[in-house]
C-alpha cells in the first residue's frame, strides 16, 4: 500500500538546569527511549511510511455509487506501478467475475512513481480500442510489474502487448493530450474524495438501508463484504 510521506524535522530544546538535575533527567530519557523503541519494534510494521489509516476519510462521496443499472460494484483507485495494487489485482478480478458485478477502476498515479502516469495513459489508449483490451493491459502491467523499472522498459512492454493483440501503435499515443487529461481527472477525483494511498477499494451499493460504501481494509473480507452488500440490495 503506497501513500504520500511527510517528514517533519523535530525541534531540539537545550536543557539549562543544574548538573544535579541533568543526570536523573538523562537517565529517565534513556529509559523512555528504550521503552519506546521496544514498543515500536512490536507494533510498527516494516515500511511504515507506506502504511495507511484504517479507513479513508471521505470528503466527497458523490462518486462512490454503483454504475447505472447495477446494485453493487467494486470501486478502486489504483496506481499501475504500486506493488500492493499488483497484489490486489487478481483478487479483485476474481471477485468481479464471481459475483458478476462492475469493477470500476480509476487512475491515481502517485508522484513518486516514474512510469505509472504514462502506463495509465497507455491503458486509456487501449480503452479506445475496447474497454476489455484496456483492462487486459492493466492486468498484464500488474503481472509483469516487477520487470518494468523505466519508461523505456514500459515502452518495450507496451509494444509487445500491442503486437500480441494486433494493435498498431501510432507514433504518438496521445497527440492532443486528451488521454492525459482523463488520467488527471481521475486523480483529481480521488483527491476530492480524500484518497491518501493506493490501492483504495470500496464496495458500493444502492441499498436504502445499508451503508452506501464500505472501504475494503482487510482484503481477506472482500467476498464477505460483497455478500453483505448484495443481501442488503436484494432487500431494498
Amino acid at each position: 500500500m503506497h501513500r504520500f510521506l511527510s517528514l517533519r524535522p523535530t525541534s531540539r530544546r537545550k536543557f539549562t538546569g543544574p548538573a544535579s538535575t541533568l543526570a536523573p533527567v538523562a537517565t529517565l530519557a534513556f529509559v523512555a527511549t528504550v521503552a519506546f523503541a521496544a514498543a515500536a519494534s512490536l507494533s510498527v510494521p516494516a515500511h511504515a511510511q507506506f502504511g495507511a489509516p484504517p479507513t479513508t476519510h471521505v470528503n466527497d462521496p458523490s462518486a462512490l455509487k454503483p454504475p447505472a443499472g447495477a446494485r453493487v460494484a467494486i470501486i478502486e483507485f489504483e496506481d499501475l506501478e504500486c506493488p500492493d495494487c499488483a497484489n490486489a489485482n487478481p483478487l479483485l478480478k476474481e471477485a468481479a467475475a464471481k459475483y458478476n458485478i462492475p469493477w470500476v477502476r480509476h487512475d491515481f498515479p502517485l508522484p513518486q512513481h516514474n512510469w505509472s502516469f504514462q502506463a495509465a495513459v497507455n491503458a486509456r489508449f487501449f480503452d479506445t480500442k475496447s474497454k476489455t483490451l484496456g483492462n487486459d493491459y492493466r492486468d498484464e502491467v500488474f503481472a509483469q510489474q516487477i520487470s518494468i523499472e523505466t519508461l523505456d522498459q514500459l515502452q518495450q512492454f507496451t509494444n509487445t502487448f500491442a503486437s500480441a493483440h494486433g494493435v498498431a501503435l501510432p507514433f504518438a499515443l496521445d497527440p492532443m493530450g486528451h488521454l492525459s487529461q482523463e488520467v488527471k481527472a481521475d486523480r483529481d477525483l480521488g483527491q476530492r474524495i480524500g484518497i491518501e494511498h493506493t490501492p483504495t477499494i470500496w464496495i458500493v451499493t444502492n441499498a436504502a438501508h445499508a451503508p452506501p460504501f464500505v472501504e475494503v481494509v482487510d482484503r481477506g473480507r472482500l467476498f464477505q463484504l460483497i455478500d453483505t452488500a448484495l443481501a442488503a440490495s436484494r432487500a431494498h
